[in-house]
């Protein structure tokens, strides 16, 4: 399965850490199901941009965005380059695949849940 690598992010995950994500799995939900609690507003629709992240290194192995995860991208905090929402960003069936990712430190969410 292939590998994802989040670096550390003060809130969700200080120390960082790797997960395995399944094949043709969102990273989204691969970091939700290792217990790595990204905001996710619109329960992963494609509807808001809360579950932004920066592909670091692997960018070019995902699937590509398409026009509405693009437009969304363009409200996002921290848009980079190789900004993607994790949502919509698929992971293919390479288990030697790598993939890091900064969660950036930021959303627009003005109030989180917890």
């Amino acid at each position: 399965m292939p590998r994802l690598v989040v670096l550390p992010h003060e809130d969700l995950c200080p120390q960082g850490t790797t997960v395995r994500a399944k094949p043709g799995q969102s990273i989204c939900s691969a970091l939700l199901e290792n217990g790595i609690e990204i905001e996710h507003a619109c329960e992963q629709s494609c509807a808001c941009t809360t579950c932004h992240v920066v592909v670091r290194e692997g960018f070019d192995a995902l699937s590509e965005a398409d026009e509405i995860e693009e437009d969304l991208l363009d409200r996002a905090w921290g848009l980079e380059a190789t900004s993607r929402l994790s949502c919509q960003a698929i992971v293919p069936d390479d288990e030697r695949l790598k993939v890091v990712i900064e969660i950036p430190k930021y959303s627009i969410n003005q109030v989180k849940e917890k």
